[in-house]
């Protein structure tokens, strides 16, 4: 087995006493002294993120948007220029390769952003099916960092580093937009988008220019309350806020209509994408198992391949689990069986041979004060 890849930024992980984990294939930060620590600053404050072993892979040319019409699952020629979109890429089968979000950046030109273990096959993916479409498919993933600035004060920290004009600007994105701007003097693509479940951005720029720009967001996040960030928090966030994980909720063994991601499967374009017809026989039979959201009732957490059960027959098992530091008890996704989906369904969640009541409920468990 080859050694994880290093990001840009791994020298100040390094700095700032990070613990590291391999995740994607990647030498990651995991905590740097406190995950639960770092959780509530992003919730309360703002915490600055490494996310750059996330992959970058530019699609451009006239028949661009056609092209993506047709490779994923989401209608991505409606998307106006500036503006993102979460969607995903199937195989023939409907399975998920990836959950991906796409930035149009011309008429022409858009940024696909896969995860990180997937972006190798998702890159290849595209490659090949852009045979006979008048499009350039470029993995660009080696030579761009990604940095995110989540959390209540992210849009203040910002404002420390740019133009007054460009101040103005950053208040008024909306969230899933997207922008060139400069940033502590970098030239950087700007998003409004993040995976935590509060307000932020992330910020694209080229991998040698990466460490420099980590330092100004540091200074300037100094009297904000900014605080590094790792993956075990990222993890912790992005569950309160009922957002599947590749590897957790989303694979190719299930579909986007068993993770609740159907609103975002177009069958109105014209275009017949990859798994189109498998997902249209999906919707149509139903879904075999549907994603859920559990509030433990006790104080006990369960966690990913825990058996879901009632009366003690199973019906299910857990993806993703743990204590909520925002909302003070256990929450956990879960594949169940559709006929016990309903909100307040009562089940028990195994703890390794000791059953632990947990009770169905809306998602996502937390959302954000407007």
């Amino acid at each position: 087995m080859s050694d994880p890849k290093k990001t840009s930024l791994h020298g100040k992980h390094a700095e700032l006493g990070a613990s590291f984990t391999d995740f994607g294939g990647w030498d990651m930060p995991l905590k740097y002294a406190s995950e639960l620590a770092e959780h509530k600053a992003v919730r309360a404050t703002a915490g600055l993120f490494d996310l750059s072993h996330m992959g970058e892979v530019w699609v451009q040319g006239p028949e661009a948007a056609k092209f993506l019409n047709s490779a994923l699952a989401g209608n991505l020629a409606v998307m106006k220029v500036g503006r993102a979109k979460y969607s995903v890429i199937c195989n023939e089968a409907g399975g998920i390769i990836d959950d991906l979000i796409t930035y149009r950046r011309g008429e022409e030109k858009f940024l696909v952003v896969p995860n990180a273990g997937n972006a190798p096959v998702v890159a290849a993916a595209l490659a090949e099916r852009a045979a006979g479409f008048d499009v350039t498919v470029t993995d660009a993933s080696d030579e761009t960092s990604l940095i995110a600035v989540q959390g209540p004060a992210s849009v203040a920290i910002l404002h420390e580093l740019v133009d007054e004009a460009t101040r103005g600007h950053i208040s008024d994105m909306k969230y899933y937009s997207a922008d060139d701007a400069t940033v502590a003097g970098f030239d950087v693509l700007l998003a409004r988008t993040g995976y935590t479940g509060e307000d932020g951005f992330e910020l694209y720029l080229p991998n040698e220019q990466a460490p420099a720009l980590w330092d100004a967001l540091m200074t300037a996040g100094a009297n904000h309350g900014l605080v590094p960030a790792g993956l075990a928090c990222r993890d912790s966030l992005r569950l309160e806020a009922g957002m599947p994980l590749y590897g957790n909720e989303l694979s190719l063994e299930g579909n986007p209509f068993e993770a609740n991601l159907g609103p975002i499967v177009s069958f109105k374009k014209e275009e017949d994408f990859v798994g189109r017809a498998a997902l249209e026989a999906i919707k149509a039979e139903g879904p075999r198992k549907v994603l859920v959201g559990l509030k433990g009732l006790g104080r006990r957490a369960g966690r990913g391949g825990y058996p879901v059960s009632i009366d003690g027959t199973q019906i299910g098992a857990v993806t993703s689990g743990q204590p909520s530091p925002t909302l003070g008890f256990p929450v956990a996704l879960a594949y169940v069986e559709p006929a016990h989906a309903a909100v307040g369904t009562k089940v028990d969640v195994d703890l390794r041979g000791k059953p632990e009541a947990f009770e169905v409920v809306a998602l996502p468990f937390y959302t954000r004060a407007k």
